[in-house]
């Protein structure tokens, strides 16, 4: 096949689907191998691309395969990538006039996130070195990173500052380029590379604080909570709104806690229960069978004092169970919000 058929039969098709191909005529022992050599969110990309194709014909699996001799014969071994490399690459493939249009729009969508190094580095390291450094600085850097991330480095914060930063996440909306770069720059000294990036960065709001919150342990939650309702009560009210705590079981449906009753261990829920108010302990209790509840009602008298962070503990597993469960579509759970209508 001539390197204008291979044009021909490949480039309408994207880099990842084109991967994709070349990956489906390897045998799986190769194919493993280059997955092992990729990154565990690459491979993700790339194998929710196989799962799209339903078949290949053989002209296109020809074009992909041509195409990629062509760039192994016409180019060394890459050591590096970015946007001239990929000029290369386009260029030896779909020609300069093409690979002018795409790089035009490549080089607008294509940024590296700021404080990307955050996300593979040791929490405690990161914490040992942004503790000391302003709040706002903090925020900035947390409302990049990954929620499970943010949410290792905020709960190893002093409770003061810990507030401090969520209301900071919470109410920040834009940030320019030039502030951004200025912080980076400082923290580059001490751990890491970090990319500049081109436009404004939309970080933070209220939903990445929620995601955060969600995934910190429940003396953290609570601490962050009470000194935002302190800060902004409004934005502790509307923090509360988004998230699912413990207490919150008494909105569920009475079916939704029989569900999620049935995927929780007896000892857990016992211990969750300790301390709760009579309403919380009625709603979970009315849904068990009357042996259930005798035996709950058992375990709970014969537990005798448990410790605060125990209590936390077991309730943020059940918490867990439920997001699974919201997530999975099983349960729905009424956020006290004006949007749900329902009709005869």
């Amino acid at each position: 096949m001539s390197q204008m058929s291979t044009v021909a039969t490949t480039g309408e098709m994207t880099g990842l689907r084109k991967a994709a191909v070349m990956l489906l005529q390897m045998s799986k022992e190769d194919s493993s191998k280059i997955l092992a050599q990729m990154r565990e969110g690459e491979v993700e990309e790339l194998m929710a691309e196989i799962a799209r194709i339903e078949s290949v014909d053989a002209d296109t699996a020809h074009g992909v395969l041509d195409e990629f001799a062509l760039m192994a014969s016409t180019h060394r071994l890459a050591t590096t990538g970015g946007l001239d490399h990929a000029r290369e690459m386009l260029e030896a493939t779909l020609g300069k006039e093409k690979a002018a249009a795409i790089l035009d729009r490549l080089s607008v969508t294509v940024t590296d996130m700021p404080f990307k190094f955050i996300n593979h580095a040791d929490p405690r390291q990161v914490l040992s070195f942004i503790q000391h450094e302003h709040p706002q600085t903090i925020a900035l850097v947390l409302a990049h990173a990954t929620s499970t991330v943010a949410s290792q480095i905020l709960s190893g914060l002093t409770p003061e500052v810990q507030a401090d930063v969520a209301h900071r996440i919470a109410v920040m909306d834009r940030t320019s380029p030039e502030i951004i770069r200025q912080v980076e720059q400082a923290l580059e000294r001490k751990i890491s590379t970090v990319l500049q990036p081109t436009e404004l960065s939309t970080v933070g709001g209220l939903q990445p604080l929620v995601d955060i919150i969600n995934r910190a342990d429940r003396g953290t939650e609570r601490l962050i909570l009470e000194g935002l309702e302190a800060r902004n009560p409004e934005i502790a009210e509307e923090i509360r709104r988004r998230m699912f705590m413990f207490e919150d079981i008494t909105l569920l449906e009475d079916r939704a806690v029989q569900l999620v009753l049935r995927s929780v261990e007896m000892n857990d829920l016992a211990i969750a229960l300790k301390g709760v108010s009579d309403t919380v302990r009625d709603k979970v209790t009315r849904n068990l069978s009357e042996r259930a509840r005798e035996n709950l009602t058992e375990e709970i008298d014969l537990l005798g004092p448990v410790r605060l962070r125990q209590v936390e503990e077991a309730q943020a597993k059940i918490v867990q169970a439920i997001r699974s469960l919201e997530e999975s579509g099983q349960i729905e759970i009424n956020r006290g919000g004006d949007d749900d209508e329902f009709v005869d």
